[in-house]
């Protein structure tokens, strides 16, 4: 669904308030410095783990699971982990959008777009999913359903109205009809729903699309639920940065602010270039500059619940399709905030495409041609071993009980130099986010400690960090 806009949490002047992101000084660890902490225990499986987005329609010429089931060993070979598919359910009539429709209209919730395939075929996507060692998790529409949907004449009180008296469809969502959760019936049917899909096709949880437009209550009461039905551990996704659904319900939830942070940082240095539909020209952006991620992880630790995780992100289905690429919003420094995405604490995510350098808007509402998949290229062995590091590193695991993020003065607001620790073992990582070539500049007492580093581009051992950094250019060092 088309996300809603949320604002930027950005508060520089936190950055050196407390404890909660160091900005140089003696202590590496420190305590979360939050009010509460999550009682969400994450599946071990998912620490370490990469997400990857699947567009089903788009995926291949067929657009179908048995087609999109021969991708799975590429997707292994790739080193993801949980494939999140994006709805699989039919797609109301009514008020259509396009020709086929946009998956986030929901005609049934216990049957799948005939489209795509059978109920069956999903059954056997889901299990050779899981015999290559990956878990699945679906696309889950909660906030509203399609126009046509058996609900909206067979349980019209399940629904929202407006001063009219009418169903509607919140924003500009035409193609929809909202529904009302203050009606325990239908709080009961929608838990009744997701229940059905982790017990008759046994996947491994739910990513909920907009999921702060539905009461923080309802998922409260559906976790605890889900988990006993599924009887075995759910990871639970929230399209949303709202900080109370991770307290109890979700194990995850949106980094919206630090994707619109890598945008207004790209714009700054110049590589924004994205046009949006009857504009003539780029929009413009507030001015920001890699020292202002310190500050928003300060911020985020100050407000999100210990042991809560965010998902990091270049693209996704929303951004490919109505705010540009990965290259149309960050141009050269792309690679560099691809990065921040697997080394910055969170989960990070890979979107239909990507791992191919697909450089284009995929259609949202019709069949599209399938991205180029053969032969493996220079962005599938990036992505490769960004995810062999994300899974070789334990400093760099999701969902910690304590900050191990220090960052370390560089005398430069376009450079970015940060460590992530666990014991003795650390990532250790530098980049430029600037338009021009820095200087790095460290001190004896505020620099990484090198000792036993190794260059994890090369595998060579490194014992000085470098001088000068160009645009875009970046290093991850890891210590045994």
């Amino acid at each position: 669904m088309k996300r809603i806009i949320l604002p930027v949490l950005l508060a520089g002047a936190l950055a050196a308030s407390t404890g909660c992101a160091h900005k140089s000084g003696n202590a590496a660890v420190a305590d979360i410095a939050t009010p509460d902490t999550s009682t969400v225990v994450h599946p071990e499986w998912a620490r370490n783990a990469v997400i990857y987005e699947v567009n089903i329609r788009q995926y291949t010429p067929e657009g179908t699971f048995a087609a999109f089931q021969n991708h799975i060993p590429r997707l292994r070979e790739l080193g993801v982990d949980i494939l999140w598919l994006m709805p699989v359910h039919p797609i109301s009539q009514v008020n259509r959008k396009g020709t086929l429709g946009s998956y986030y209209a929901v005609a049934d919730y216990k049957a799948v777009n005939p489209e795509f395939g059978t109920l069956d075929d999903f059954r056997a996507l889901v299990g050779a999913v899981h015999e290559a060692g990956m878990k699945i998790i679906l696309d889950w529409v909660p906030n509203h359903t399609g126009c046509d949907n058996a609900w909206v004449s067979e349980h019209p009180e399940r629904y929202a109205r407006n001063d009219e008296g009418a169903m509607f469809g919140p924003y500009d969502w035409t193609d929809v009809y909202k529904l009302d959760y203050s009606k325990a019936d239908t709080r009961e049917a929608m838990i009744d729903a997701l229940s059905f899909w982790l017990t008759d096709a046994g996947i491994d949880g739910y990513r909920c699309d907009v999921a702060s437009e539905v009461p923080t209550s309802l998922w409260d009461e559906a976790r605890p639920r889900l988990q006993e039905a599924a009887g075995r551990p759910i990871f639970m996704l929230a399209e949303s940065s709202a900080p109370d659904l991770l307290l109890h319900a979700f194990d995850m939830d949106y980094n919206w602010p630090m994707k619109d942070l890598f945008s207004e940082i790209a714009a700054t240095a110049g590589q924004y270039s994205f046009v949006a539909p009857g504009q003539e020209s780029p929009r413009e952006f507030k001015r920001r500059h890699a020292a202002d991620i310190d500050s928003l992880l300060e911020y985020q630790c100050h407000v999100y619940p210990v042991g809560g995780i965010m998902m990091n992100m270049t693209s996704n289905h929303d951004l490919n399709s109505w705010e540009g690429t990965e290259f149309r919003r960050l141009g050269n420094l792309a690679p560099a905030f691809a990065v921040l995405s697997y080394t910055l604490p969170g989960m990070p995510l890979i979107y239909t495409g990507q791992e191919t350098g697909m450089d284009r808007a995929l259609e949202f509402f019709e069949k599209d041609s399938a991205p180029v998949w053969e032969p493996r290229n220079e962005y599938f062995d990036f992505y490769r071993r960004l995810n062999a590091l994300k899974h070789s590193r334990a400093e760099l695991a999701a969902g910690m009980k304590k900050i191990n993020y220090r960052t370390y003065s560089t005398g430069s607001e376009n450079l970015l130099l940060f460590t992530r620790t666990l014991g003795d073992a650390a990532t250790i990582v530098g980049m430029n986010l600037g338009a021009s070539e820095e200087t790095l500049h460290t001190t004896a007492d505020d620099a990484p400690n090198l000792t036993g580093a190794v260059d994890y581009a090369t595998g060579e051992a490194v014992d000085a960090l470098p001088s000068t950094l160009a645009p875009g250019q970046y290093f991850i060092y890891t210590v045994n």
